[in-house]
């Protein structure tokens, strides 16, 4: 439609100039004395038309003769950014197959072409003025550092890998080198892991911004040098934020803050510290089986106090004595062995859990024994052997099994059954 409307357009201009020319009959008159011309008025108007097209297409030839310095240089320049960009990729290609040495090599050889590039006063936006050339000069001095500082890691030069990485981090104030610099921050925490230096993985962290140094990838450096280290704490507050960004599976992230848990409690030397590592658990960890039976059962072996350790199992105990219980055997033995330690500080609310829980599985040997210990501890012979005798030869435990015929065999000293009692010893030390 638009090229028809041209036509008619050409072919109203070409009427109207054969209206206007047909019929014109001045003369332009020269006068060049001695000389006279005359010419036609048409004929005027085409010499005009010829000469300043003939002027117009002269002042585009010289001003494309003068410009061709300009244009060679900046082919030139252009060359050699293509070179440069090209000598990047390359460098960036080599890292990833894994060629080292000619990763670094091209590295170096972005470098040099840039160094050339700005010597000569050229860069990808210099023809225009403009500032952005040097923000992207300073972008590509700093990858094509880092790329060799990369490959220098991988080589084991540490020596070239600090030179290149000192140079990589010496950018500009802009947004995107600023985002380049943090980006260069993390690879050098990750090589100080890689070195297993805990304390300059941790010193890199700490030079980020707050908003870098809560993402995902630094968190994850974090717990890893803090176990490193044995921050016990540090990881265990770390994995908790990891697991809160879902960083991990559920599955693994409550394995991970399970084992450093449980690593926190075992670091405690006495009750004290003990009591300090429970308070910085939260309600979840605390309300963990496994972490409540260990936490007791090391405030027992530190003398601690037995009401408190109790206090700490009755999550554990509350899941036991569930209609379907889901603790594994260990932890229930663990469990036994934990409350049998401090039989001796039993209270009655205790006691009647105990039993309790006894009446409601008269089969569950484990329950037995426990029971039956307790009223040991409380001098109910006759209750304490009636529920000995059921429980020790269904005891799977060998520790259990032969302290409930220590037990048997005490009784019946008791009562003056000596020979029940050599009978009884005979079976505990036959274990």
């Amino acid at each position: 439609m638009r090229a028809a409307l041209w036509i008619l357009a050409l072919f109203g201009v070409a009427v109207a100039a054969a209206l206007v020319a047909g019929n014109n009959q001045a003369v332009v008159t020269i006068f060049w004395p001695p000389h006279r011309i005359d010419v036609s008025f048409n004929l005027m108007v085409l010499l005009l038309a010829g000469l300043f097209l003939l002027l117009y297409l002269a002042s585009r030839a010289l001003s494309a003769v003068f410009s061709l310095p300009v244009e060679a240089r900046r082919w030139r320049a252009q060359q050699k950014e293509r070179a440069m960009y090209g000598a990047l990729m390359d460098a960036l290609a080599h890292l990833t197959a894994g060629r080292y040495i000619r990763s670094a090599k091209s590295a170096q050889n972005a470098l040099a072409q840039e160094h050339s590039l700005s010597l000569a006063g050229h860069g990808a936006d210099a023809a225009h003025g403009t500032g952005h050339s040097a923000d992207m000069s300073g972008r590509l001095r700093t990858l094509a550092h880092l790329l060799a500082a990369e490959s220098a890691q991988a080589l084991q030069n540490k020596a070239l890998r600090e030179q290149h990485l000192q140079l990589a981090l010496q950018s500009s104030a802009t947004r995107q080198a600023q985002e380049l610099r943090e980006g260069v921050q993390f690879r050098a925490a990750r090589w100080a892991l890689e070195d297993h230096d805990a304390d300059a993985v941790l010193d890199w962290l700490a030079q980020l911004p707050q908003g870098a140094a809560r993402r995902t990838l630094a968190l994850r450096l974090k717990l890893r040098a803090a176990r490193y280290a044995r921050q016990t704490l540090p990881a265990l507050e770390t994995a908790r934020l990891l697991a809160k960004h879902r960083a991990f599976s559920p599955d693994a992230a409550r394995s991970i803050v399970r084992g450093l848990a449980l690593e926190l409690l075992g670091d405690a030397n006495d009750p004290a510290q003990l009591q300090q590592a429970w308070s910085r658990l939260d309600d979840s960890e605390r309300a963990n089986p496994e972490i409540c039976v260990q936490a007791a059962a090391r405030l027992m072996a530190l003398q601690g106090d037995g009401v408190l350790a109790r206090t700490w199992l009755l999550p554990a105990w509350n899941r036991m004595v569930e209609p379907r219980p889901d603790l594994g055997d260990q932890l229930r033995l663990k469990l036994i062995n934990v409350l049998e330690a401090g039989l001796e500080s039993l209270d009655p609310a205790w006691l009647a859990r105990i039993e309790a829980a006894q009446v409601g599985r008269p089969r569950d040997a484990n329950l037995q024994y426990l029971a039956g210990m307790a009223y040991l501890g409380r001098q109910l012979w006759g209750k304490a052997r009636q529920l000995l005798e059921q429980a020790a030869p269904a005891l799977q435990d060998k520790g259990l099994h032969r302290a409930a015929w220590r037990s048997l065999a005490l009784l019946a000293e008791q009562r003056g059954d000596e020979a029940g009692a050599a009978q009884a010893y005979k079976r505990a030390a036959q274990v």
